[in-house]
């Protein structure tokens, strides 16, 4: 009996070591599943507030490199098929006037916070440059194009708008937060990028620079 008692007392010791070491196993995957969504979301929205500029080849006269051109690639139109020419569209059609090529997404705050000033800088420049946004929240885990037609809609977005199904835009164009604004110049090479939520100010220095160097 006391042998029983001994190996009772040892199995009850060893199930409650085995559940402290589950109990710590748990609490460890939990904490790297939080590390990897926190991981994400900076990735995501990462420079979203504030936002931070990358520059592509030269730019301005003196320059010794070669601007990159804007890599190719198709979309179709939520609205504003009249203004560009078509429903089906590629970027390099759109040659010709400077382009501010806007990726976002339906869900993503950022992008929802800056679309009024998109509409503003759009209202009032929409004869000098082209604007149009492009949903690639499928891509980043941002929400359907559904989400992205609701929120131009809610926000009484007009200016031109619509997705592509070309996942290789954001490692072509290098998307690296969300939202990311392209500046295209009218010969089709970048002048620059900026990577999360820009106001109406920064939209019309972008432009005017780009405008600047032709």
């Amino acid at each position: 009996m006391a042998r029983n008692r001994a190996q009772a007392r040892v199995a009850d010791s060893s199930a409650k070591e085995g559940a402290k070491q589950k109990r710590n196993q748990l609490m460890t995957g939990g904490l790297a599943a939080a590390a990897l969504v926190i991981v994400a979301i900076a990735i995501v929205v990462g420079v979203s507030i504030g936002g931070s500029e990358s520059s592509s080849g030269s730019s301005g006269s003196g320059g010794s490199g070669t601007a990159d051109r804007a890599p190719d690639f198709s979309f179709s139109l939520f609205q504003g098929g009249s203004e560009l020419g078509g429903k089906h569209l590629n970027i390099h059609q759109l040659d010709g006037k400077p382009v501010v090529l806007n990726f976002w997404a339906g869900l993503c705050p950022p992008c929802r916070a800056e679309m009024p000033d998109l509409q503003a800088f759009y209202d009032a420049n929409k004869e000098d440059v082209t604007l149009i946004g492009v949903d690639i929240g499928q891509f980043m885990g941002l929400g359907s194009q559904q989400d992205a037609e609701n929120l131009l809609r809610d926000l009484n977005i007009t200016y031109p708008a619509g997705f592509t199904d070309d996942r290789g835009v954001v490692r072509d164009y290098e998307v690296l937060g969300m939202p990311t604004t392209v500046f295209i110049r009218p010969d089709g090479t970048i002048s620059t990028k900026w990577t999360g939520a820009l106001n109406r100010s920064v939209l019309e220095q972008k432009v005017q620079e780009m405008q600047a160097v032709q």
